[in-house]
């Protein structure tokens, strides 16, 4: 058996390679849009990419499906519920893939999506214990899927979080201890709100220690999981309907043009919106008028999605030599209204000095100060609801960055504003939109609530359905 594991940064996601090297068949699971390495390594192998398996219609990404089947011909399967606008080869619960001895068993886990899956590995046809399982977004490693999501649309997330404690109670937690866990999703995701940052674990594991796996009931599973997820990002619903959809394909050599001063001066004055992807200080020292600060150091995809619109055209600053990355990963949420990129952004900035701007940013001394001093100050929260349950500054008010966009009427655009988050990265984030929007007074504070409790010696505090689960995980790892 050929195993490899893929895995995104960015979007914390994982997708696989599995086959079988005495016939040279293989299987892609959950492929990302840019499919180069996929068939790199194939080619490599001497394998044939068959078929492409997808656990669920994924909301985080655009699937790499339809180019998989452009470049191979291979089929594409998803579970027996899953309607999409393509031809789909539907595996009912329990049907298997023979890739030669490796074979592949597919197993229905809804809850995260109606349409959910997760697939058994067989390093042999006749093997009494699959080698692992491709967990999806059913199971991760320290959590579970949300059930939640607006992509489930037509299903409460109720009824789906029923649906997924029969999933994992019922049917993953029914495997052997020593089956290998390789999820679909790690730390950072949105799709959950305590994923760990390991890359695969056992069964075992995660039935000693993952919060969601102790015994409970079905109603405790549905309270303790719904509860804290993070706001999902807006472009969710979006790549939740293109994955179902017969949408373009990106070409494997895909590229976005360098663009001249007077390109993109016209771009900007029709209408096109300058994404920064330097780091925050870079960006804080000097920037274009109303560019928005996402920095390719961090979960750039994602941020894109949640403060831009899939049609939005974009002209992006890129550190050096990261511009073709920094399209490709707006590429991977379906946003392909890229135009091209600065070549020379020093350059264009020295020539446009009158079209810059600084951004203030505050320690916790200052930002202390200003609270007291600043008559109509505003202090602004962006972080996740999960985040904000173990504590705010005082006065705040609350507002996930996934909202700031739609919600920005509930704040004065005349008075000052202080914004922040957990660290100071997506509140340089929030903060550049804000002034996109017409805010003329706004910091963000640097090192954010993590270096304002430090100061002020505040501990944070578990919500109450997650401090009973994580209790009833450490008495079960305590027993074994």
């Amino acid at each position: 058996m050929i195993f490899t594991q893929y895995y995104l940064d960015c979007l914390s996601q994982a997708s696989y390679l599995v086959g079988d090297e005495t016939t040279g068949q293989a299987v892609i699971i959950d492929p990302r849009r840019d499919v180069g390495e996929y068939l790199e390594d194939a080619k490599a192998a001497g394998l044939t990419i068959v078929g492409v398996l997808n656990t669920h219609f994924h909301a985080d990404f655009v699937s790499g499906h339809l180019e998989l089947q452009r470049e191979t011909g291979a089929w594409i399967g998803y579970g027996e519920a899953a309607k999409a606008e393509f031809e789909v080869r539907h595996f009912a619960d329990g049907e298997r893939v023979s890739l030669g001895e490796v074979t592949l068993q597919v197993m229905h886990t809804p809850g995260h999506t109606p349409e959910s899956i997760s697939i058994l590995v067989f390093e042999r046809a006749d093997d009494p214990v699959p080698y692992g399982i491709l967990s999806g977004d059913a199971l991760f490693i320290g959590d579970v899927g949300r059930p939640d999501l607006l992509a489930s649309i037509g299903f409460t997330s109720d009824e789906l979080g029923r649906m997924l404690y029969d999933s994992i109670h019922h049917k993953i937690m029914g495997l052997p201890d020593e089956v290998r866990v390789f999820p679909a999703h790690g730390a950072g995701s949105a799709c959950g709100k305590n994923l760990s940052t390991e890359k695969q674990s056992t069964i075992g594991e995660q039935r000693r220690t993952n919060y969601a796996c102790q015994p409970m009931t079905e109603d405790e599973f549905v309270a303790v999981v719904t509860e804290g997820q993070p706001t999902a990002p807006s472009y969710f619903v979006y790549n939740a309907v293109l994955n179902r959809q017969g949408r373009d394909t990106l070409d494997v050599d895909s590229s976005v043009p360098a663009m001249s001063p007077d390109e993109v001066a016209a771009a900007i004055a029709e209408g096109a919106i300058v994404t920064d992807a330097r780091p925050n200080p870079e960006f804080a020292v000097g920037h274009l008028r109303g560019s928005v600060n996402v920095p390719a150091d961090g979960r750039l995809a994602e941020t894109v999605g949640t403060v831009l619109a899939p049609e939005d055209r974009v002209v992006v600053i890129a550190p050096e030599g990261q511009e073709q990355a920094v399209a490709t990963r707006f590429a991977r949420i379906g946003y392909d209204h890229v135009v091209g990129y600065v070549a020379d952004p020093e350059g264009y900035f020295v020539d446009h000095a009158g079209d810059m701007q600084q951004a203030s940013r505050l320690n916790v001394a200052q930002a202390d100060q200003a609270m007291e001093a600043v008559e109509g100050l505003q202090v602004l929260d962006i972080r996740n609801p999960g985040e904000v349950a173990g504590g705010m500054i005082p006065g705040a008010k609350h507002i996930p960055l996934a909202e700031l966009g739609k919600r920005t009427a509930e704040l004065d655009p005349s008075k000052p504003l202080l914004v922040y988050c957990a660290g100071g990265w997506r509140s340089s984030v929030g903060s550049s939109l804000l002034r996109r929007k017409g805010f003329a007074d706004v910091s963000d504070l640097l090192g954010g609530y993590g270096a304002w409790s430090a100061v002020h010696e505040i501990a944070p505090v578990a919500c109450e359905a997650t401090q009973r689960a994580e209790a009833a995980a450490k008495e079960a790892a305590a027993r074994a």
